[in-house]
């Protein structure tokens, strides 16, 4: 700690247990007035624990609580607002057929049984005001973006007179340029006295916003940064504990061909408008090929197409020359092409289920895994202990319950199972999202194996690093058009943000 700093909130020796398991061996946490501190650490690191104690949700098995080097105990939430600390949460705690006003003071309704809706709205407007947080009080929460879902998430702690606010991977749903404005919130948070903890695994988040770092791994202290004097190497090094692997994507691979042509595709979104308008598109063998878009403008329902979860209503879809635009999901899956969607929990996994079980789903009712109807427990078993081991999950044990694991566990889950049968053609939609830089790493060469062996991938990310990083060629979405298709090479941040925004190119590339 640097000796100009005036620690305002200190957390020492903080220990916490979980039955046999420990989950914070005596970590150490010291924020300062007027500061943005980041905490980083994989999965598993402990930084959610860490957290929850702050907040009162958590009561360490040893360690202090010092604000304003006043020792205290939160026994609960209320005892943490109480004090001036409150939290962002990655999934949004609101209700959404109530106004904006209404949820920003739900909970702490101060002016007693008859609330003033003038005067609450005058309240949120004025401290939209003084924090830059730009919503309406009046609208309807069902109505916003998740941008401004989080905004008013925001302002609930700021009504609640917090001093400290910590925010849980508060960019995880968010586009770029609402990321952009969500960092504008957080240094106008800071300039006006806030002290803020940024959870994160984005290492470029960190040096856009911050100003300190601590780092956590396994539980315990890995280090404490001053963000200008670091690098992103040496916080990665801290996180992991080793040298990460430099990832080099274009390299030659002896391509087959064209795995994957879809011409004049057209489809509606769910609510029935236009999500895509004309999409032409090969994806080669050997290939990767990056949709960048910012979210919602048609990547979602190009996946879903080429998937046959989503009807085209015209437009080719061929894989091997066969037109499979309305064949439904289990021929797709026939033909070769393996899908990992975006959403893991919700689409991609049946959290009550084992890591064997899930290693098996869409071919539960096949040979070797069923024999006339009855599962075949000890072939899946042994199939499922094999993947948790070829696919390194963690712990690699076949009877986990999926629902238990960490998100990057998960994921590998989901890898095992769709990239086990060596497909022609992969799918996979935001493979990395909410994954710390080692979960990342191991996706990313997962995907380097398949090119490498000649599969044809289409990876749809919102990403930019991600998908500068893997692809071959990249092509931008915007409003359901292809507005450009260009090598990785030429693919520079500022042009692809740019083509991401629909502002058209004098000469295509």
């Amino acid at each position: 700690m640097s000796d100009h700093l005036v620690p305002h909130v200190e957390m020492r020796g903080i220990v916490k247990r979980f039955g046999d398991f420990t989950a914070l061996h005596g970590v150490d946490l010291v924020v300062g007035e007027n500061e943005i501190h980041a905490l980083l650490g994989e999965n598993g690191a402990g930084k959610s624990t860490l957290m929850n104690i702050l907040y009162g949700l958590y009561h360490p098995d040893a360690g202090t609580i010092r604000l304003h080097g006043q020792e205290v105990v939160n026994r609960s939430p209320r005892d943490a607002i109480a004090r001036g600390i409150g939290m962002i949460h990655q999934h949004f705690m609101l209700i959404p057929p109530l106004t904006v006003a209404e949820n920003v003071v739900l909970g702490d309704e101060r002016s007693g049984p008859l609330l003033r809706e003038d005067r609450l709205a005058a309240r949120v407007r004025e401290l939209e005001e003084r924090f830059h947080i730009g919503v309406d009080p009046d609208a309807r929460v069902e109505d916003l973006p998740l941008g401004l879902q989080q905004r008013v998430e925001i302002l609930k702690v700021l009504y609640r007179g917090s001093e400290l606010l910590i925010f849980d991977e508060p960019t995880a749903v968010l586009t770029p340029q609402e990321v952009d404005e969500l960092f504008a919130i957080v240094r106008t948070l800071r300039d006006e006295g806030k002290m803020v903890i940024f959870i994160t695994h984005k290492l470029r988040e960190v040096f856009a916003v911050t100003d300190r770092i601590t780092v956590l791994r396994a539980g315990r202290n890995a280090g404490e940064l001053t963000t200008k004097d670091t690098s992103p190497p040496e916080i990665a090094r801290l996180m992991v504990g080793r040298e990460l692997r430099q990832v080099h994507a274009r390299t030659p691979v002896s391509g087959s061909g064209a795995v994957l042509e879809i011409r004049g595709l057209h489809a509606q979104s769910d609510r029935g408008a236009s999500a895509l308008q004309g999409i032409d598109l090969t994806v080669n063998g050997g290939e990767i090929l990056g949709v960048a878009g910012v979210g919602g403008n048609g990547q979602s329902e190009l996946a879903e197409c080429v998937l046959g979860l989503r009807e085209p209503t015209s437009g080719s879809i061929l894989i091997g020359g066969a037109d499979i635009a309305h064949d439904d999901p289990q021929r797709t899956r026939e033909r070769g092409v393996a899908y990992v969607p975006e959403d893991r929990r919700a689409e991609g996994l049946v959290l009550a289920f084992t890591v064997a079980d899930n290693f098996i789903l869409g071919k539960q009712d096949h040979p070797p895994f069923s024999q006339r109807g009855v599962l075949d427990d000890a072939v899946i078993r042994s199939q499922g202990d094999r993947l948790a081991k070829e696919f390194d999950v963690r712990p690699p044990n076949a009877r986990a319950i999926v629902a238990n694991l960490s998100g990057g566990n998960q994921q590998k889950v989901v890898l095992g199972r769709e990239l086990s049968e060596q497909p022609k053609l992969i799918v996979i939609s935001q493979p990395t999202r909410g994954l710390d830089i080692g979960s990342t790493e191991y996706v990313w060469e997962r995907l380097l194996e398949q090119r490498a062996r000649g599969a044809a991938v289409l990876l749809v990310s919102s990403e930019l690093d991600e998908i500068r990083a893997l692809s071959d060629r990249i092509a931008v979405m915007f409003e359901g058009r292809l507005v450009a298709t260009l090598p990785a090479a030429e693919a520079t941040e500022e042009r692809l943000g740019l083509l991401m925004a629909g502002h058209a190119e004098a000469t295509p590339a």
